[in-house]
C-alpha cells in the first residue's frame, strides 16, 4: 500500500498498475481515506499494489542483507541501491519493503530495485565487517559483486561471514564503534 501521490507516481512511473487506487474526495471520502492511512497527515491518495508486480533480478552490484529488521533502514538501503544502480537481495527476517515506512524511506525505489532472495544474488560475496577486513577503497573486485549486511545490532553471524568470498571494513579514523547499516550500505556502494 503506498500512501501519498508522490508514491502513486513513482508506481505509475515505474509502470506498476494499483489494484485499487483511492483518491479523497473522488471515490472515497477524505475523512475515510485518513481512517485507514498510517500517516499523521492523511494523504490525498492511497495506492494498493500486488507484491508480485515489484521487480525481481540481479544487476551487477547488489546489497544482500541478513535480517535487517528495521523497515526505515531497509527502505533507506533500497533508495540507496537505486542511486547506484545497485539490486537488493533480502533474508528471511528482514523488515517488509512493502510496509509503510520502508515504502516511505524508499522514496519510491521499491517500484524500481529489483529484488531476489539472499541467496539468489550472482556475484563474488563480500562480508562487510566492522573490523578486520580489507580496507573498503582497496578492495578490488570485478564482475558482479555482492556486498552482503547484517542486522543492526548483530551483524552477520560468523558462519555467513565464513561462507562469503571476502570481509571488507569501512576505515573509520574518528571513535564511532560502527556504523548504522543503512549509512554503510550507501557509503560501501559508493566506494564501489
Amino acid at each position: 500500500m503506498a500512501e501519498g501521490e508522490d508514491l502513486v507516481d513513482a508506481a505509475a512511473a515505474a509502470g506498476i498498475e494499483p489494484v485499487e487506487l483511492l483518491v479523497a474526495g473522488e471515490n472515497v471520502a477524505p475523512a475515510l481515506l485518513a481512517e485507514v492511512s498510517s500517516l499523521a497527515h492523511p494523504p490525498r491518495a492511497i495506492g494498493v499494489y500486488r507484491r508480485g508486480d515489484l521487480p525481481r533480478g540481479a544487476r551487477p552490484v547488489t546489497l544482500a542483507l541478513w535480517r535487517v529488521a528495521d523497515p526505515g533502514n531497509l527502505g533507506t538501503l533500497l533508495r540507496s541501491a537505486e542511486a547506484f544502480g545497485a539490486g537488493v537481495a533480502l533474508s528471511p527476517g528482514c523488515a517488509d519493503p512493502t510496509s509503510p515506512k520502508a515504502l516511505r524511506a524508499s522514496m519510491g525505489a521499491l517500484f524500481r530495485v529489483p529484488l531476489a532472495d539472499f541467496d539468489e544474488a550472482p556475484g563474488r560475496r563480500v562480508a562487510l565487517v566492522p573490523r578486520g577486513g580489507t580496507p573498503l577503497p582497496e578492495l578490488a573486485l570485478e564482475g558482479e559483486a555482492v556486498l552482503v549486511l547484517g542486522a543492526e545490532r548483530e551483524g552477520l553471524p560468523e558462519e555467513l561471514v565464513a561462507a562469503c568470498d571476502e570481509r571488507a571494513t569501512i576505515p573509520l579514523p574518528g571513535s564511532a564503534e560502527s556504523l548504522n547499516v543503512a549509512m554503510a550500505g550507501t557509503i560501501a556502494l559508493y566506494e564501489l
